[in-house]
Order: structure tokens, then C-alpha cells, then sequence
């Protein structure tokens, strides 16, 4: 992983080659979160209560 990291590094490339590198890698992190949240089954949206009624004052079902 290092030397696949360290021999990118060394490249010499263009803008545009940088800026579509770049763009692939924050694909690449972004859909590992996903694929992760995906198996997990945990997603910030539905274990944080937001929205109205949420709150004590809310005026929630009670």
C-alpha cells in the first residue's frame, strides 16, 4: 500500500489529472462509508431524533 501511495506521489501529472485522482479517492472513501453504514446497518439519520416533536417541548405524542 506505501509504495503504491509513494509511487503516486512521484508522478508527474497534470491539473486535470491531479483533480480526476483526487476526485476517484474521495469517491473511493465516500462509498467505502456507505458500503460500511450499508452492512452495519447504523445510520446517523435514524438513530438521532431531529425534526418537530423531538424534543421535550416538542409537543410530541405523549
Amino acid at each position: 500500500m506505501n509504495k503504491h501511495l509513494e509511487t503516486l506521489m512521484q508522478k508527474e501529472m497534470t491539473r486535470k489529472e491531479f483533480l480526476a485522482t483526487l476526485g476517484l479517492g474521495i469517491a473511493t472513501v465516500l462509498g467505502f462509508g456507505s458500503l460500511l453504514k450499508l452492512l452495519t446497518g447504523k445510520s446517523s439519520i435514524h438513530n438521532t431524533p431531529s425534526g418537530y416533536g423531538s424534543s421535550t417541548y416538542g409537543g410530541g405524542r405523549d
